[in-house]
């Protein structure tokens, strides 16, 4: 079991009048946060799993009578993954309206159409959070200093998902799983999915892509469809919790590059199972890629978790100049490059820093990174 951050952030939330979301990628722990809370939860307690189609078609449409019969004398009632049932957000709306001593626990695994439903419904009404595969955080408070960093080069490979971190040994099958089937499962029953296999396709090539400038016409021409459905199919996979999008920093200078993205993996593990790359490192020839998208990974988790705010980018010129990792902190610039090696003398574009005089600029490598995402 690791401590999760989130679990003290969710705990102090409970009995504010309003309804906890929580939503993350399948298989990240949600439904065991959940669970803890209930047991140590005094109260009576309604679990209700939306996975099981009785649950949905009770909770789909319903009234207030009968969700009087349906939460009877719970304090505390958990909706696990709520984004299967129709009309969820005017559900949950009816709870907290009408039922002020019920606590409202809900989670998700993806914001396809969940967040859509419930944004609305629930203005003012919810608090909303996201969880994420085990943070190094949350990895070191388990493992001590030297266990970690010895196990550092297979968390690059095999990733953070609680279940690869507990079966040791057994991480290819559990990822092969994870990427062939819960990876899938919310987006293949969304309607906006026609060509399956033109998605396993576009996450091939963003995996192997993984680390440089994405481009969608050229992803539409490598997979022979229009650009528009390259966007929408990435834009559904962000919101299955697959990848995120980190746009270009552009201010000042007349040659910055303006509407470039990159994209990277939730989790490195999940980036290598869709390729079928397990390789140890000596046999590896993208261990800048995975470094880079393993401290970018963890670096979010780390703001998300401690709430922090900050907007993110990546810096190019067009004269192949590069920054590959920028956060904007109320006004100011911090800047960083991602070396696996330490560079101890690596120098940042001077174009940049004069231009934009940033507050930090360091190479983040094996020697340092833990101040970068702790």
């Amino acid at each position: 079991m690791y401590n999760r951050l989130l679990y003290q952030t969710i705990n102090s939330k409970l009995y504010k009048g309003k309804a906890i979301i929580l939503l993350g990628p399948r298989q990240t722990g949600k439904t065991t946060i959940t669970k803890l809370i209930a047991s140590n939860f005094a109260g009576k307690i309604l679990l209700l799993n939306a996975d099981e189609t009785n649950v949905r078609e009770t909770l789909t449409n319903t009234s207030v009578v009968e969700l009087k019969q349906i939460v009877g004398q719970a304090n505390l009632v958990v909706i696990d993954e709520a984004q299967r049932i129709i009309n969820i957000g005017l559900t949950l709306k009816l709870i907290v309206d009408n039922f002020p001593d019920i606590q409202l626990l809900v989670t998700g695994s993806s914001s396809l159409e969940l967040l859509s439903e419930i944004n609305e419904p629930l203005t003012g009404r919810k608090f909303e959070y996201k969880l994420f595969p085990i943070s190094w955080e949350e990895y070191r408070e388990k493992h001590h200093y030297i266990e970690a960093k010895s196990s550092l080069e297979n968390r690059l490979i095999f990733g953070m998902y609680p279940d690869v971190l507990n079966s040791i040994g057994n991480e290819i099958e559990i990822l092969s799983n994870l990427a062939n089937s819960y990876l899938y499962k919310d987006l293949l029953n969304f309607n906006g999915i026609r060509k399956p296999e033109l998605l396993e396709q576009l996450l091939k090539a963003l995996a192997l892509q993984l680390g440089n400038q994405v481009s969608y016409n050229e992803l539409a021409q490598l997979l022979k469809v229009d650009k528009e459905t390259i966007s929408n199919y990435i834009d559904l996979l962000e919101k299955a919790f697959v990848i995120f999008k980190v746009n270009s920093f552009n201010k000042n200078l007349r040659n910055e590059l303006t509407k470039s993205k990159k994209i990277y993996f939730y989790d490195n593990g999940i980036r290598n199972a869709i390729i079928g790359n397990y390789n140890p490192f000596q046999n590896r020839n993208d261990i800048g890629a995975l470094w880079e998208n393993f401290m970018i990974s963890e670096r979010m988790k780390h703001n998300f978790y401690h709430q922090k705010n900050n907007k993110i980018f990546f810096w190019r010129n067009q004269n192949q100049q590069e920054i590959d990792y920028i956060e904007e902190v109320n006004g100011e610039i911090n800047c960083y490059e991602f070396k696996w090696k330490e560079k101890i003398n690596y120098k940042f574009p001077k174009v940049f820093t004069l231009a934009y005089l940033p507050k930090e600029a360091k190479c983040i490598s094996v020697s340092n990174f833990e101040e970068f995402v702790m």
